[in-house]
């Protein structure tokens, strides 16, 4: 440890002298009330430290003590279910501590409860040789998440006592020798630095698709489990709600929610709904798989740079069990405005609209750590991490640096747009300008499992939605009427995929999520009316006719979104229904 003293403050900037002894990075105590704050600048003896706490009332003179580590996070049972701030506070017991609803300054508090006893239940016998990453036992930490001990990174020996039984983060519960004759004495708790990656054996090519229940994502714009995804969007366009979407029902192990710099009323949502909403495939509260991470817009903006990586590294955590886990990231601007602030602060020189030159690096910096892993261990797990990233550029343009930057490096862009959210066609994602790069390897991976040409369907699909595109430029110009009765059935097989199937109610408790199997239902569907259209004006059938004809069929297709998924051969049979109606047209009109 080494102590100085503090020369100047600026905000949650502060520059202490005599420090020469401390590193980059290391963690600090500022200030007679000691101030949580990590060293980002040195220069001769005197640190630049980015504070985690109000800075108000401390001034020059005052001692700063650096802990000689740097910030870091504590991992192990207690993080499920937990609602933590930027620097793994946690925030419930904050509040029972203090007594305050705020974030009272320079208290200390242990971010895994050290009183909490979890039931330990050893998966290896005394003698076993154990390397980095092996499981050495389970503890239950939800009715859903079995928490996986495993033996910390660069650890490696034989097992000298393990033992089961009823233990806190902090109690020994093995001892490990190690082939330098020492001997490690392990709890169910390890500690990792928030801006190192953890390591893993190899990296993986990212191949089965993350289901997100969101038909215009899953059909369109699919995201691999491993891939990272953004959602720029202006304000009230839907970003909050779409991550909202995902982190309740994919087809993930973990969720880690991180609200950074967003508006607590967002947060409180989230604190109000997850409880109460059911996952799908456990049967049991979505919370009871999910870690929350608030650092909302009122909260110390330095933390808010922190909270990214607190998250990207308790997701890396639970990967390395062999967990599929979902980091939603709201909103990565706020955090990038984070950057910007602590740069003018430092006098760096800046880049496009005042952002620091490294913006491009730390944004790839923390998407890379996303992706699928053969993690350590001699078992040979399999862990995914899918980071999904909300941007909210300035006025909705996408041209702005973190946009673009973030866009460099995601293979996934869902690109929100204003104009469709006014029209309240929700999720707002625009099917011309969103992208996909995992379209083509998702759609092998689903025909090789399901067998249904659903990557020929979804081509055909968005073919039809362009080519209604090029064809409202003709119908603005000289009305519908103008068109062949081709294009009019173009037009109106393209309403159904854009009314019927693409807009999607969140807040209906069965629209809200569609399984894969309905959705290939309900898009098959439409495809064969286009199909037997196409056919019956071959044969000298009037669009008109068909139109009328199959009126009652189409509300009906219209309506197979709300039809549950314990129901699918009701949507089913729709296609039956097309073909009779069609014929009957067929036969009224003598052909």
């Amino acid at each position: 440890m080494s102590q100085g003293k503090i020369i100047k403050v600026s905000g949650p900037l502060v520059v202490a002298s005599g420090m020469q002894e401390a590193n980059i990075q290391d963690i600090c105590r500022v200030g007679n009330l000691g101030l949580i704050g990590e060293i980002i600048e040195m220069r001769q003896d005197k640190a630049s430290i980015q504070v985690y706490e109000e800075t108000s009332g401390i001034g020059p003179g005052e001692p700063v003590v650096t802990t000689g580590s740097p910030l870091s996070v504590e991992l192990g049972p207690g993080l499920i279910s937990e609602m933590f701030d930027g620097i793994q506070r946690p925030l419930d017991r904050f509040k029972q501590t203090t007594k305050s609803d705020f974030l009272i300054r320079g208290v200390e508090l242990p971010s895994l409860d050290r009183d909490a006893k979890w039931n330990f239940t050893p998966t290896v016998e005394v003698g076993a040789e154990v390397s980095a990453g092996d499981i050495l036992g389970t503890v239950q930490e939800t009715l859903v998440v079995e928490h996986r001990i495993m033996v910390p990174n660069k650890i490696s020996g034989k097992v000298r006592s393990i033992v089961a039984g009823d233990f806190t983060v902090t109690d020994t519960v093995y001892e490990i020798e190690q082939a330098d004759g020492g001997i490690y004495k392990g709890t169910l708790m390890q500690k990792w630095p928030v801006r190192k990656g953890r390591p893993v054996a190899q990296r993986l090519i990212p191949e089965e698709p993350l289901i997100t229940g969101q038909r215009v994502i899953d059909t369109f714009f699919p995201v691999t489990k491993g891939g990272a995804a953004a959602v720029p969007g202006p304000f009230g366009a839907g970003k909050t709600v779409v991550q909202h979407q995902i982190a309740k029902f994919a087809n993930v192990d973990i969720v880690i929610y991180v609200g950074c710099g967003e508006r607590g009323n967002e947060m409180t949502d989230v604190l109000n709904e997850f409880p109460e909403l059911i996952d799908p495939n456990t049967g049991q509260s979505i919370m009871e798989r999910t870690v929350l991470i608030a650092n909302t817009s009122n909260m110390p903006v330095a933390a808010r740079e922190a909270s990214i990586y607190t998250g990207i590294t308790i997701a890396e955590y639970f990967r390395d069990m062999g967990y599929s886990v979902a980091i939603m990231a709201d909103s990565t601007s706020r955090w990038a405005e984070a950057l910007r602030e602590m740069s003018g602060r430092l006098e760096e020189m800046p880049g496009d609209e005042g952002y620091p030159a490294y913006l491009g690096s730390r944004i790839a910096e923390y998407y890379e750590r996303a992706g699928r892993a053969r993690v350590l261990g001699s078992e040979g797990r399999e862990g995914t991490i899918t980071a999904i990233g909300a941007v909210s550029p300035p006025g909705g343009d996408i041209s702005e640096p973190v946009t673009q930057n973030t866009l460099r490096i995601v293979k996934v862009f869902w690109g929100l747009d204003a104009p469709l959210a006014q029209r309240r066609h929700f999720p707002a994602i625009n099917w011309l300008t969103s992208y996909s790069l995992y379209k083509d390897e998702i759609g092998k991976y689903i025909d090789k499992v399901q067998n249904t040409g659903w990557a020929t369907k979804v081509t055909r699909a968005m073919n039809i939605l362009q080519r209604e595109s090029s064809l409202e430029e003709i119908v603005r110009l000289v009305g519908i009427d103008s068109l062949s009765e081709q294009d009019r059935l173009t037009m109106e097989v393209a309403k159904q995929i854009r009314e019927d199937y693409l807009q999607q109610n969140a807040f209906d408790s069965v629209d809200t999520f569609t399984s894969f199997g309905k959705q290939e239902a309900m898009l098959s569907n439409i495809l064969n009316f286009a199909d037997e259209a196409e056919e019956a004006l071959r044969l000298g059938a009037y669009f008109t006719e068909i139109m009328e004809g199959t009126s009652q069929v189409r509300d009906r297709m219209a309506r197979s979104k709300y039809i549950s998924e314990d129901n699918l051969d009701q949507i089913k049979a729709l296609a039956g229904q097309v073909k009779e109606d069609i014929h009957q047209v067929l036969a009224k009109g003598g052909i």
